[in-house]
């Protein structure tokens, strides 16, 4: 693997803190949209539909999606390597980026397939 595409852990933690604040910002977005239309009916399915249906909307959640996945996967690796230190170890703790992409790679095709665009 080429030094260049190696990312230093200072570099791994500014995008840890920024996946956390940018994440504290659309889905505080996302609750406010929430808001306008009351609860119960914001839970109807087609309502739930019809928001998928928006593309602002379907943006937002794919966003959402994208940087709580970083920002959740990034801090269970943290977690990981500070439970033990050993180069096998560290080694299988990238697992978790493998486990990251298949849930944004599942999020998204759920976001498709809900918005119409997979049919």
């Amino acid at each position: 693997m080429s030094r260049n595409l190696i990312l230093r852990e200072s570099q791994i933690m500014k995008v840890h803190y920024i996946t956390g604040v940018a994440a504290l910002f659309v889905v505080a977005v996302h609750i406010l949209m929430r808001l306008v239309v009351p609860y119960g009916s914001s839970l109807e399915y087609d309502h739930v539909i019809f928001n998928y249906h928006n593309i602002f909307y379907a943006v937002l959640l794919e966003v959402i999606l994208v940087l709580v996945s970083i920002h959740g996967f990034n801090g269970l690796r943290v977690i990981l390597l500070e439970l033990r230190q050993s180069t096998r170890w560290e080694n299988s703790v990238t697992a978790t980026i493998i486990a990251m992409i298949g849930l944004v790679i599942y999020g998204t095709r759920t976001i498709i397939i809900a918005n119409g665009l997979g049919t």
